[in-house]
């Protein structure tokens, strides 16, 4: 049988299904359910909170000048952005809106390529890929639907995080900038336009290992080999647009990667063959 069946209609409530399935099975799980809420919640929460507070409560203002002085490393293109009457708010300033973009590359990639590696050679361990190999849906919806189970999570928990880390912002460090001025829109840029085809990325290629592996272990070892490459060259990308002049270098950036992620993921789908998830074919 044709791996991409090319002359079959694609079906977006089969394709749903398939989603549906995988993501009910993650809610019951807590071992991908509790580390996922743990992350967002240490890296968009706890984290920035404690340092920001530590910033903009700092009393000595010996100490403050000395930490203002570390936003000379920034490019002037930033340092004229930056907003505050105080050493510790303009530091404070400078970290929330420059330096924690790690935050929103690290933690959907990290989640849903956890996701991702175990969905379709789990679905051979579990003994259910006979079921979905004789499933009304193509082997495209099938993927399809592996995809969005796999992105859904990563993406959402960022989001959510996102928002909590705006309100901490905002309430943090907003009374030493003059109120609320966070997301700024070099990052509504990044997570709406930058941080999504690296993730879908990422995914085309942890996909594609998950199909031919013979284990989750196997897979997950193997996404990582993929996983921190992209980190870098996700976190390398997000915070070159954020430190430059405008918007126009994340719009870039971001079509960059949405030409090379659909490009990933139009060829991905020949991975997936109902004899791998019979696993007939490795």
């Amino acid at each position: 049988m044709s791996a991409i069946e090319p002359n079959g209609s694609f079906d977006w409530h089969r394709m749903w299904v398939v989603a549906r399935t995988d993501l009910r099975q993650l809610l019951k799980s807590k071992d991908y359910l509790l580390p996922m809420v743990g992350l967002g919640l240490v890296f968009f929460v706890v984290v920035p909170t404690a340092l920001l507070l530590t910033l903009t409560r700092v009393d000595s203002s010996t100490m403050a000048a000395r930490v203002s002085d570390s936003l000379a490393i920034l490019p002037e293109a930033a340092q004229a952005q930056i907003l505050g009457s105080t050493p510790g708010g303009r530091t404070a300033y400078a970290l929330a809106v420059f330096l924690f973009a790690p935050v929103a590359v690290v933690v959907p990639l990290t989640i849903s390529t956890a996701v991702g590696a175990a969905t379709i050679v789990g679905e051979r361990e579990r003994g259910t890929g006979e079921f979905l190999a004789h499933s009304p849906a193509s082997v495209r919806e099938i993927y399809m639907g592996k995809l969005f189970a796999s992105v859904i999570p990563g993406y959402a928990t960022t989001i959510v995080g996102f928002g909590l880390y705006s309100l901490m912002v905002n309430l943090v460090v907003g009374p030493d900038v003059g109120g609320w001025f966070f997301p700024t829109s070099q990052w509504w840029v990044m997570m709406l336009w930058i941080i999504p085809p690296f993730l879908l990325l990422a995914l085309s290629l942890v996909l594609r290992l998950s199909a031919r592996v013979k284990s989750t272990a196997a897979a997950q070892q193997a996404s990582g080999l993929i996983t921190l490459p992209l980190i870098g060259i996700a976190y390398s990308q997000a915070t070159g647009s954020l430190l430059g002049n405008g918007d126009s270098a994340g719009w870039i950036v971001g079509a960059v990667a949405w030409a090379i992620a659909l490009v990933s993921l139009h060829r991905g789908v020949r991975s997936v063959t109902r004899n791998r998830l019979l696993g007939v074919a490795q």
